[in-house]
């Protein structure tokens, strides 16, 4: 929350939720700009023959999505200091995911983040964010 330059942050603050359509175009995108070429990220008929329904998302891809989720909340002058995710539901194309977040701790300008990822298959990414807060 920001009150003319300064931001409030406290723990037990909730961001609001951000709902990210997971399509083919953004895993194939996010497995190319990251650089990982594992056909199981781009080729269907590979990723199935592997054991997969399809395509599914690259962790850098999910690690990318987590940080700007936090960013776009604290503006852009904040600063990530360590992001720590684990993935769990694999985002195939079709799914919807819904991030959501809360502040569990807060020390000087640094805040802590736990997110969680969710798709209709369960929890996609769960993990933590520290994040330098503009003051």
């Amino acid at each position: 929350m920001t009150s003319g330059t300064e931001t409030f942050v406290a723990p037990g603050d909730e961001l609001p939720p951000l709902t990210i359509p997971i399509t083919r175009t953004l895993i194939v995108a996010g497995a190319v700009a990251s650089r990982d070429y594992q056909d199981v990220h781009h080729d269907a008929e590979l990723a199935r023959e592997k054991g997969s329904p399809d395509i599914f998302m690259n962790i850098l891809t999910t690690n990318g999505l987590v940080g700007r989720y936090v960013t776009d909340h604290f503006g852009p002058r904040a600063v990530l200091r360590r992001v720590a995710i684990r993935l769990g539901a694999p985002n195939h194309p079709g799914d919807t995911m819904v991030l959501t977040g809360t502040v569990t701790e807060v020390d000087g300008d640094t805040a802590r983040v736990r997110v969680v990822g969710a798709n209709g298959l369960g929890h996609h990414v769960t993990g933590t964010v520290s994040v330098q807060v503009p003051r």
